[in-house]
């Protein structure tokens, strides 16, 4: 793993991003396109672009996924130096970015550490293609070099529909030549600082395009949200640091099947005070409190529930 992109590390701190190619298998991938299915099945009236971290929160293949030693390994490549193999890798958030054929909305220039409240900011986000993405479909577009700027605040912007209601930069303040356009396969990741400005067109393709980003953080790194679903991914936890969530339990009948699905139960990490919440078999209160949990934090980026 390290001789295979250590090379690009280099690039990325140059940069601010950086492409690496079929990091996730066809396998896995293939159970990540049923797993997108299930969840949009379950949860109908849940938009695409909105399948947010209070999902994640209670869905083992949705760990399984994000806690994959492939991924974790590069972390700990592009990670350093807050990322320090003695100390450990967390989670603060993940967020399934999936953007239906013809009406998927656009995301506005923005940086992502503006949003987030993590002290300091020290955190990777990987980004794990799951459909092709590319221009037609609204693929990610980065600003080469521009991690190397401070955060800007927020502004409101309704005046078109998009995913967060809001931006850091307005599209006149972006110097064009330096648009990359990250075009990825299924199984590819881009990795991105949280100071880079990016935004991502509309769908107006034939074509789905779905991407999981996954934001890793170090533990030394405190979330004062203490709502988050803050999960340890390897390593231990600092004490007086976050309020960590057991990974979920799998259930079945219940949860998503996924290829060694039995055995999960004896490979999660436990926080005995989190387990109580996985005792529970009202699922289908679970679910709408889940999806209730979802549309308030859509509510606070600008967006609206359906009508009931």
């Amino acid at each position: 793993m390290t001789d295979r992109y250590s090379r690009l590390v280099d690039q990325y701190h140059r940069d601010g991003f950086v492409i690496l190619r079929n990091v996730i298998d066809d396998h896995l991938i293939k159970e990540c396109h049923q797993h997108v299915e299930f969840l949009q099945k379950k949860y109908p009236s849940i938009p695409g672009e909105h399948l947010h971290h209070p999902i994640m929160r209670n869905d083992p293949f949705w760990v399984r996924l994000i806690t994959d030693q492939h991924l974790l390994d590069l972390v700990a490549l592009f990670g350093a130096p807050f990322i320090k193999p003695n100390e450990g890798i967390a989670l603060f958030s993940s967020h399934h970015f999936c953007k239906p054929p013809k009406t998927g909305m656009p995301v506005l220039w923005h940086q992502d550490g503006s949003y987030w409240p993590l002290k300091p900011m020290d955190v990777l986000t990987i980004w794990l293609a799951i459909d092709d993405s590319d221009r037609e479909n609204g693929c990610l577009r980065v600003i080469r070099g521009s991690h190397k700027q401070e955060l800007n605040s927020l502004k409101d912007d309704l005046t078109v529909n998009n995913v967060l209601g809001s931006y850091t930069h307005r599209n006149e303040d972006i110097d064009q030549s330096q648009i990359v356009d990250l075009v990825l396969k299924p199984g590819d990741v881009s990795i991105h600082h949280p100071n880079i400005i990016h935004s991502s067109e509309a769908n107006t393709s034939d074509r789905r395009r779905c991407g999981l980003a996954i934001r890793y953080i170090a533990p030394t790194t405190e979330c004062l949200n203490k709502e988050q679903p803050v999960m340890m991914m390897r390593g231990k936890s600092i004490a007086g640091i976050n309020h960590y969530r057991s990974w979920p339990k799998y259930r079945p009948g219940y949860d998503f099947p996924f290829e060694d699905c039995e055995q999960w139960n004896e490979k999660r990490r436990i926080e005995p005070e989190d387990e109580s919440y996985f005792d529970r078999t009202d699922y289908d209160q679970m679910d709408q409190e889940i999806q209730d949990k979802v549309f308030a934090f859509i509510a606070k980026l600008g967006g609206k529930a359906p009508p009931k």
